[in-house]
């Protein structure tokens, strides 16, 4: 770093105020080989695999304001194709971040991976991560071509339902990428479509109706739905015989991360949809390099057009609730 810049890093006021980062990635040594030798060294079709290491982590914490992060893996998640070796990529990225909420309590969270699509395995993984004291999970918007919502997901939704998880969800690449990416890096057009296309599965298949408890994440600012929501839900009036989904209430029940480019449309747009209390940091670090998530804490801090109120929900208040360890360290 510049000399100049560094002073004015350390003399700078941290923006975000003892945040709480919902959306935040991390990566191991091992998972890192995985994704290189399954051919993913250019995940989703961005330069690189990004650096990462928990002393860099929690120095653009402090630069940014940010008192907790809760780590996950990103896309493409843990399986390249082999049921077995998923699990166990899965054990191992569980257990060493566990190893960092052990030595960082204060500091960060974990949200477990599960080598899905193998169901009974994502399901042992999930009780086993849980119970070793994570703090949620991850689910990628597909697995094989099969979205959240699929009957196929039925006895994971369950289990989750069963144990009032908390649940974030990750856009990765869709099925047909190759023809709709338009030769861009997918997280560019095809995450945002990605994760509305799960979600409204989600809503349509009556997964979230069927389980209440789980607490889902939108990333994103809630991608295309503040767009598409009264869409959907008109649609769902002719989807099938019987009382339709009320999509919007379903919809309002979700929270919403700020992750990515919320400033200046997403975020007023999901504002029409849903209520403050619904509202959650998201640095996407370091998959969003350290000085744009640092520009975008300062969007945020600065003109996010959130009463003081709501401010303080999205940054610690809400993400309180939903973990509460991380709640007297959030308290202004």
């Amino acid at each position: 770093m510049h000399p100049l810049v560094h002073d004015l890093v350390q003399d700078a006021v941290p923006p975000l105020g003892g945040a709480i980062d919902v959306h935040a990635h991390y990566l191991t040594d091992r998972l890192r080989t995985a994704m290189t030798d399954a051919g993913h060294a250019m995940p989703d079709g961005m330069p690189a695999i990004p650096e990462w290491s928990p002393r860099a982590a929690l120095e653009l914490m402090d630069q940014a304001g940010i008192r907790a992060a809760l780590l996950s893996v990103s896309s493409p998640g843990v399986h390249f194709g082999d049921d077995r070796a998923a699990a166990a990529l899965a054990r191992s990225v569980n257990d060493e971040g566990l190893a960092l909420v052990e030595r960082h309590p204060d500091r960060f969270g974990l949200m477990a991976s599960l080598p899905l699509p193998d169901v009974p395995a994502a399901i042992a993984e999930a009780e086993r991560a849980l119970d070793a004291g994570a703090d949620g999970i991850t689910l990628k918007t597909h697995y094989d071509g099969s979205y959240l919502g699929d009957a196929r997901f039925d006895p994971l939704m369950q289990l989750l339902d069963e144990r009032s998880a908390v649940v974030c969800l990750h856009p990765t690449s869709s099925p047909c990428w190759e023809a709709t990416s338009l030769g861009h890096p997918r997280p560019m057009l095809e995450f945002p479509f990605e994760t509305t296309r799960a979600v409204a599965n989600l809503a349509l298949s009556r997964t979230l109706e069927r389980c209440p408890r789980i607490s889902f994440i939108v990333p994103h600012a809630g991608a295309a739905l503040p767009v598409l929501a009264d869409r959907i839900a008109a649609f769902a009036l002719m989807a099938q015989p019987g009382p339709a989904v009320d999509v919007l209430a379903v919809l309002r029940r979700l929270y919403y991360d700020t992750a990515g480019f919320s400033l200046p449309r997403a975020l007023p747009a999901l504002l029409h949809l849903v209520d403050g209390d619904r509202l959650l940091y998201g640095s996407d670090y370091p998959f969003t390099p350290g000085w744009v998530v640092q520009a975008l804490a300062q969007g945020l801090a600065e003109d996010g057009g959130l009463t003081p109120p709501q401010q303080a929900a999205m940054l610690h208040g809400n993400a309180s609730r939903l973990f509460p360890r991380f709640a007297v360290q959030s308290a202004v």
